[in-house]
């Protein structure tokens, strides 16, 4: 039998309605007071901070929402975490925190008395305290909102293989004006109601942002209910500001809604479901901007407009009427019975939450790390590509990664997810298929192929869902990977920004447990987008990833399908960091067998002795050094040149897998020591370095090394279109005739010929140029190069 939650009684609204008072109250503190906490005295200027700051308009909403689904959980015990996409909200969430005890469970300083309140007050947006946002400080949440546009997807991906989480969002109405929040509607047509939990999307719809309407508030409400109902949702509405009318409403509609879930999982997980999708229950939350809050200042409407949206009070210390406004809004939600003479939540307000791990700001799921199980991996080497010998062979590196992955999925059914946008297959990734098909509760006719309502994979045509399914899914102990092309990476870089903040914040956070790290593939790169020209030629998350802090990010560039493996592996068990890895799908020659691989992986970078002709009797003529496939294949392929065409000039050749150990270690816990980095690129010689990404990206992880204005880089300049291959090495003066070229022009002693090799490298690529457009692909001696062929 499925349980009902009962209508509340008019003691249990009182709960409810002290509750609420006390969330409100709190959130109010924390953006005015610095003393006074209870009104024990008529408040003063002193008691004011002397910075106002935070935002007010929507926290009401937020309190009231929390408040009731603390008492859902308390009836039914339903596990269930918060996401408040309003992240403006950030003192009612931490309100909320507090009064359910466990704020100062996590932080004993801030107790649960008038001096504890007094640090909460003060703390909020200060310096040395906590932000104005649902931030990593915050107990219970997994979702910032600070950047708007993300709360449904991290809602969905938490629930994903959690089939017993209920995930309440909170949508602002500001918030549903962002691209990807209107894009993530369809989260609904992925989830499995057998497999999966559910998310209770509450669309709250206050009116207006900072300074002016919201498109939705002001459209007719039956259009906006079939907007929602074309997403495939069931429509419940609450409107009004009247109480204890809008407890008892608000009441029974979230009863209904969470027995509308509960009656579709039932369904679905004893026999009776059909397969099709669900209509899942959404609500609909109308409610006044700014709702208990100073109705007019200075003769100006503030409660339901846009005024009230930040701090709907300002310069209290010096306007008298305004502390007086100030003081009589605090004083309206009666303290004194919410709080008793310690300062501590009266018993009225304290029976209100459900107890222990179900209070949603210490819910378990929303501390990912706690519940994280270690992945089954299988040995990456026996996925190896053989390699008898340097750059004979050629493979699709990551089809071997995408047979790798294919038995991650097959012994680990609940703890690990690929998210794509439609690319699996032309990723390479399509053994994955052959354990699980991709998710979709639409129907399905004939013609599709490894697709059903029982799929694991997750493809959506779009970056910022399967980026932030990603995230809620590993924030909540789940591991994953997000693989997409390399140039549309940038459409939710952002998200891999504000991600990278989260998890550095976290890690300064001792309750905060690790969490499996956010592992992001980055293939059909620049180099080998000739067949798709420009617009798909960019490898910008490079560089947005190398800005973030060393503690957090992670840039791996393997340069064959055996590195690539032992990347992966690595990868796939580390925890809280960004792991960016960057590799072309198209067949390609592979240079390490799999033990000289992991060994070179293991190490970050390394001399390739077979590749150059430098005989450890004193330093080389020059370094060409090389990080990404194709260019890795254009510096060996120009060391060849040199050692047939100048035998008496010696060239060490050394291959950078993992980006980061060109930085010092005091830049980054992965930077090769001062010895190592001699040991490879020497003092004094001047080293030609062709780089998968823009070439300032080098000369920012060399800075401080010596003589850094020794390197000379080559990379991606912006030049692309649709082409070969190799025209698009050399658009971008990176070909192997250029890094000839190159060498010649830098190194200190130049033995005879060198003169005549420049000029043969000049005929060469003037020839490449009438060939291509005479013959629409590459010279054979290019296109079919091997080394030694």
């Amino acid at each position: 039998m499925l349980r009902r939650l009962a209508s509340p009684e008019d003691k249990e609204v009182e709960q409810l309605d002290a509750w609420w008072r006390a969330g409100n109250y709190l959130t109010i503190g924390q953006i005015y007071l610095q003393g006074n906490p209870l009104l024990r005295e008529p408040l003063a200027p002193q008691h004011i901070k002397p910075r106002l700051l935070g935002h007010w308009g929507t926290s009401p909403g937020l309190s009231l929402i929390y408040a009731h689904v603390s008492r859902l959980i308390r009836h039914t015990g339903q596990q269930a975490v918060y996401l408040a996409g309003p992240g403006h909200g950030g003192p009612a969430l931490v309100a909320a925190g507090y009064l359910e005890g466990t704020y100062s469970e996590i932080y004993p300083h801030v107790s649960q008395d008038e001096a504890g309140m007094l640090r909460l007050f003060r703390q909020f947006s200060s310096p040395g305290g906590i932000p104005s946002h649902v931030s990593v400080t915050t107990p219970g949440s997994i979702h910032e909102g600070g950047e708007l546009g993300y709360v449904l997807v991290h809602a969905f991906g938490a629930v994903m293989d959690h089939p017993d989480l209920l995930a309440v969002a909170v949508v602002g109405d500001g918030e549903a004006e962002t691209g990807p929040l209107e894009g993530s509607w369809k989260g609904v047509s992925f989830l499995n109601p057998e497999r999966d939990g559910a998310v209770l999307p509450v669309l709250h719809l206050n009116g207006a942002k900072i300074a002016g309407p919201t498109v939705l508030s002001r459209k007719d409400p039956a259009e906006v209910r079939r907007l929602l109902e074309g997403h495939g949702y069931e429509v419940l509405e609450v409107e009004g500001a009247d109480l204890p009318g809008m407890h008892h409403r608000f009441a029974a509609t979230l009863a209904e809604a969470w027995s509308k879930i509960r009656a579709i999982q039932h369904l679905a997980r004893t026999g009776g479901w059909d397969g099709s999708r669900p209509r899942w229950p959404l609500i609909v939350l109308r409610s006044p901007k700014g709702w208990t809050g100073p109705e007019q200042v200075d003769g100006v409407r503030m409660a339901g407009t846009w005024r009230s949206h930040q701090v709907p009070l300002s310069g209290v210390r010096d306007n008298p009427e305004h502390l007086a406004i100030l003081e009589s809004w605090l004083r309206s939600y009666r303290p004194e019975e919410l709080f008793d003479s310690t300062g501590a939540p009266t018993e009225l307000v304290r029976g209100l939450p459900p107890e222990g791990d179900l209070r949603m700001s210490a819910a378990p799921h929303a501390n990912g790390g706690l519940l994280t199980r270690d992945l089954a991996l299988p040995d990456f080497r026996d996925y190896a590509v053989e390699v008898p010998q340097p750059a004979r062979t050629r493979a699709e590196s990551t089809r071997r990664l995408g047979e790798l992955l294919r038995d991650v999925y097959r012994d680990n059914p609940d703890n690990f997810r690929l998210f794509c946008p439609d690319e699996t297959n032309s990723n390479r990734l399509g053994a994955v298929f052959e354990v699980s098909d991709r998710a979709f509760a639409e129907r399905v006719t004939a013609d599709d192929v490894a697709i059903s309502r029982d799929g694991r994979v997750m493809e959506v045509l779009s970056e910022h869902n399967c980026h932030g399914w990603l995230e809620g899914y590993t924030l909540t102990g789940r591991h994953g990977m997000f693989a997409t092309y390399e140039a549309f990476a940038m459409v939710s870089a952002s998200q891999t920004v504000q991600h990278g903040k989260w998890l550095q914040e976290a890690s300064r956070l001792p309750w905060r447990a690790k969490v499996p790290s956010l592992n992001v593939l980055l293939t059909s790169t620049a180099w080998r987008n000739d067949h798709n020209g420009f617009s798909h030629q960019g490898p910008g998350l490079i560089q947005v990833v190398l800005t973030q802090r060393g503690d957090v990010a992670r840039v791996y560039l393997p340069p064959d399908a055996n590195c690539l493996l032992s990347v992966a592996d690595h990868c796939l068990r580390s925890r809280s960091y960004i792991n960016l890895i960057v590799i072309d799908k198209q067949p390609q020659l592979q240079w390490l067998s799999i033990d000289q691989a992991a060994e070179h992986c293991a190490r970050g970078a390394g001399v390739w002795d077979w590749a150059g002709t430098d005989d450890d009797a004193g330093d080389p003529d020059i370094v060409l050094a090389c990080a990404g496939d194709v260019v890795t294949m254009e510096t060996v392929a120009a060391a060849q040149i040199l050692k047939e065409r100048l035998p008496g000039f010696k060239v060490r050749v050394v291959n950078v897998v993992d980006l980061m150990t060109l930085m010092r270690p005091k830049d980054h816990p992965h930077g090769m020591s001062g010895t190592l980095f001699t040991e490879l690129f020497t003092d004094t010689v001047d080293v030609v370095f062709a780089f998968h990404g823009y070439p300032g990206a080098i000369h920012q992880l060399v800075h401080g090394r010596p003589d850094a204005d020794r390197f000379r880089v080559r990379g991606f300049i912006e030049e692309g279109t649709t082409t070969t291959p190799f025209d698009m090495t050399v658009r971008n003066r990176a070909s192997r005739y250029h890094l000839v070229m190159d060498a010649i022009n830098n190194a200190r002693r130049l033995p005879r010929g060198a003169a005549d090799l420049m000029a043969w490298c000049e005929r060469k690529l003037a020839e490449h140029q009438a060939y291509v457009v005479e013959h629409l692909e590459d010279m054979p001696e290019v296109r079919d190069w091997s080394l030694g062929g």
